[in-house]
């Protein structure tokens, strides 16, 4: 069976990789920056009716948590390469003539016990104020920019974003939203988890949970196991046992009307090396449905090749062949779990969701036609 797109997947946002340049006198841009345990990246974007339009993006790995689970602090090495990457984000931010951004910083930041002296170093080499966010914030980004991947038949969902310090996930209750309303439900998140006082109905969190647990910290948590199937084992099943404070994880899940979203650059690996995609793309990779056959079949294959064979493999990339396996065991993990043989793949995420929540506050988006 082969993967599905929904269509009007692509609907929200119109563009994340194929900037275009501005063009003085129009609309004003937006930033956002999002720096987490392995990656710095950034769009710059302006509004455009319901959705936006990128004009300017950067993303480059940085490993700013390396070595963060033993010594509880962030390297020198790993700064360095931080601030030169956020020089370049700030040229690009002067370039564009940015005045409304968000620069945040995640579980990396969150956890190290220099992360103020991090932070002061940043403004004060760079003149780019980071903002330490917490892990709900984090979740509800990343929920929002996902959307208008929620198929109208949804009346339970899942969204998970990997990353590479924490994963969170969410889980919300949509039966008692009108199902063309549901996207929009969605994107209202953007002012909290909790809407006692909502004059519309409201996409109810049933829970959210941030695991401590990413691509990169759970690699870090079994580095001295050296086969590397037993390694991948240990991993998926360490990762489920950091559930049980889930509250949907104990419960027996319907399978009628439930869809899990997936966003994380693992699993748009796994996306990209299913369709044998040598050289990235985005249009083919966000909103395609993969079966849970369909991703255990790359995660074999990905088994049978071995580190060798992971590091050469053009369809995983030299940025992330070291942390493929760590982000597949907990992809394995979600898909052992909850009730569904299918994944909606999302490359978007918390980037894009503070892209929305800054442009929704300042009422720049039309709400969609059909959704008055």
């Amino acid at each position: 069976m082969t993967p599905e797109r929904p269509a009007g997947a692509d609907a929200f946002p119109t563009s994340v990789e194929s900037p275009r340049q501005s063009t003085p006198g129009r609309v004003p841009l937006y930033g956002a920056l999002d720096l987490g345990t392995n990656s710095c990246r950034m769009l710059i974007a302006r509004p455009v009716g319901s959705q936006f339009q990128v004009v300017d993006s950067f993303s480059k790995t940085v490993q700013l948590g390396a070595g963060l689970e033993s010594s509880g602090r962030l390297g020198h090495s790993s700064m360095s390469r931080t601030v030169q990457a956020l020089r370049i984000c700030r040229r690009k931010l002067e370039k564009h003539n940015v005045r409304r951004m968000r620069l945040v910083a995640t579980e990396a930041c969150r956890r190290a016990r220099n992360a103020a002296d991090f932070i002061a170093k940043v403004q004060n080499q760079t003149g780019l104020k980071l903002e330490i966010i917490e892990p709900e914030e984090e979740a509800r980004l990343a929920v929002i920019s996902c959307a208008s991947l929620v198929a109208p038949t949804t009346e339970q969902l899942l969204v998970v974003d990997i990353g590479g310090g924490s994963t969170e996930l969410v889980w919300l209750d949509l039966r008692h939203v009108p199902p063309a309303e549901r996207p929009h439900a969605i994107m209202r998140l953007h002012r909290g988890f909790d809407q006692p006082r909502a004059r519309r109905p409201v996409a109810r969190v049933v829970d959210w949970i941030s695991v401590p647990l990413g691509v990169a910290t759970l690699k870090d948590q079994f580095r001295d196991v050296d086969d590397d199937s037993a390694r991948f084992a240990l991993m998926s099943w360490f990762f489920e046992e950091n559930l049980a404070d889930f509250s949907p994880y104990e419960r027996e899940q319907a399978r009628e009307g439930f869809q899990i979203i997936g966003t994380s650059g693992t699993i748009t690996t796994v996306a990209a090396s299913y369709l044998g995609l040598t050289r990235y793309d985005r249009n083919r990779v966000d909103g395609l449905r993969m079966t849970s056959d369909q991703i255990d079949a790359v995660i074999r294959e990905y088994l049978e090749l071995g580190p060798d064979g992971r590091r050469r493999d053009p369809r995983i990339g030299r940025d992330r062949h070291a942390l493929i396996m760590s982000g597949a065991a907990i992809l394995q993990a979600l898909m052992r779990v909850w009730p569904t043989d299918r994944m909606s793949v999302a490359d978007r995420g918390l980037r894009e969701g503070l892209l929305y929540a800054q442009m929704c506050a300042d009422g720049v988006l039309r709400r969609p036609r059909g959704q008055g």
